[in-house]
């Protein structure tokens, strides 16, 4: 009789724990020579790194909003490689290289892989060569759901157990790191406003990883 209690105890542990586990699709946007080439440029000409290969070593989650309100329309403007013609012209300045960000998660909690988690993704100025992105379907005008912060609390748990992952900001954070031994960005006046994800969603995710022991932005 112990032997069958300890067989269910054991069956239902397992159950559990593979209810738990993450589910990420992958969903990749292109990441062909072009991007490459671009992404190996950007790390050069604006982080002062020299490799060979467009890849990361991350320390840093950077939580953002799209600004948009479907998954189609954020993948579709990430997928080029390149900034459309006439498309942001305050980054477009200093290259033509896409904006994109390693995860995307849309409005039901669902978590898609856009492109290898130690890729370059152009998502953050001055910490891209260091930071993950997580993209979520939403705005300040359409705020982003409780789906959306349990699957990015899923999520920062999964990267951090994977990667030596030292931070977790959202991205109106990030400008605070300027001055700092992580800070690498060679224009000193490259520098945009943003809001995203929202302090509130931020306050929230933090209350949910607090064991993780996460650091946050500089004070400034």
């Amino acid at each position: 009789m112990k032997k069958i209690i300890l067989s269910i105890l054991l069956y239902c542990t397992v159950m559990l724990a593979s209810a738990q586990e993450i589910k990420i699709v992958d969903k990749p946007i292109t990441f062909d020579s072009t991007r490459v080439r671009l992404s190996i440029e950007y790390l050069k000409e604006r982080h002062g790194i020299t490799q060979t290969t467009p890849t990361i070593q991350p320390k840093i989650i950077v939580l953002h909003w799209t600004a948009a309100t479907t998954f189609s329309s954020t993948f579709n403007a990430f997928n080029p490689p390149k900034l459309p013609n006439g498309d942001r012209k305050d980054i477009a300045k200093v290259s033509s290289l896409n904006t994109s960000s390693q995860f995307l998660i849309d409005r039901d909690g669902a978590i898609y892989r856009l492109m290898p988690e130690n890729y370059f993704a152009r998502h953050v100025i001055g910490l891209n060569y260091c930071a993950i992105g997580i993209e979520n379907v939403g705005s300040a005008n359409f705020p982003l759901t409780a789906a959306q912060l349990k699957a990015n609390e899923m999520l920062v748990r999964y990267l951090y157990k994977k990667y030596n992952i030292e931070y977790l900001i959202g991205h109106y954070e990030y400008s605070k790191f300027k001055g700092t031994a992580l800070w690498k960005e060679t224009n000193p006046n490259y520098i945009t406003i943003k809001n995203d994800p929202g302090i509130d969603f931020m306050s929230k995710m933090r209350a949910n990883v607090k064991d993780l022991a996460l650091k946050g932005a500089p004070s400034n």
